[in-house]
């Protein structure tokens, strides 16, 4: 009996490159001190370690280099990221930073990200799904209706979807789960439920807004300042507010 082979001359592919925007978390450093670095680093992450676990994080050298001079904004990035990595944090490369930093950096196996909030309004939304950190991968809803200057989800967003608004408001009209995210360039409107994490103004507009019917958030954040569910008063909580920014910080009024 004779047995026929075939073989295939073609080699498979292996992957493709396709740009992407990704939530990360952003830690601008303002010393220089390591060891007092790590202690606060840990009492931070007691306050909410599930939300750090794992996440990716960018190191912003700007209010360093503004407070300190080039000598002695020096610092040992193999022994800054090996801090991470222990508190189970993911250090991805550095904001800003003088050439000599960069260069450290880069030796150290850091990435040098671009200084500039307006350059993620370049990246284009990727054309099928986003994913934040291990979550499970899901589509946005199919019943989303896009206006000229918002998106709008008519259903229900469930546990591990992350779902963005690049360049307009984001509007929900039903509840948003645990463990769903929601990001937008511009404002966020909830109308119903927010129990998940919220970003408005993800590249940088400190004038956006979030609303929801009923705060019930593990995270809130406009333009990289953030308060997690610990953080929020509780007088506030499971009812109408709108979250807005003032003076570098978080303010929290009921509707």
């Amino acid at each position: 009996m004779s047995v026929s082979t075939s073989t295939n001359n073609e080699t498979a592919l292996m992957f493709q490159l396709k740009g992407g925007l990704y939530p990360l978390t952003v830690l601008q450093l303002l010393g220089t001190d390591l060891s007092q670095f790590e202690q606060q680093l840990d009492a931070k992450i007691q306050q909410a370690p599930k939300f750090f676990y794992h996440a990716p994080v960018v190191i912003d050298l700007q209010k360093l280099n503004q407070a300190h001079s080039a000598v002695n904004s020096m610092i040992d990035f193999n022994h800054l990221a090996s801090i991470l990595l222990k508190k189970k944090l993911i250090p991805v490369g550095i904001k800003g930073g003088s050439p000599l930093q960069q260069t450290a950096a880069s030796t150290a196996g850091l990435a040098i990200l671009q200084d500039n909030a307006k350059e993620l309004a370049k990246i284009e939304e990727p054309n099928v799904k986003i994913a934040y950190a291990a979550h499970a991968v899901t589509e946005a809803s199919t019943d989303e209706v896009r206006g000229s200057n918002c998106k709008i989800i008519v259903e229900p967003v469930r546990s591990g979807q992350q779902i963005y608004a690049r360049g307009s408001d984001l509007i929900i009209l039903a509840p948003v789960s645990h463990g769903a995210e929601l990001l937008a360039d511009g404002n966020i409107h909830v109308y119903g439920p927010l129990r998940g994490r919220a970003l408005a103004g993800v590249t940088g507009d400190e004038k956006t807004h979030i609303f929801c019917q009923s705060l019930e958030a593990e995270l809130i954040s406009i333009a990289g300042q953030y308060k997690i569910s610990e953080d929020i008063d509780q007088t506030l909580w499971r009812t109408a507010v709108d979250i807005s920014m003032e003076n570098g910080h978080l303010h929290i009024r009921p509707l």
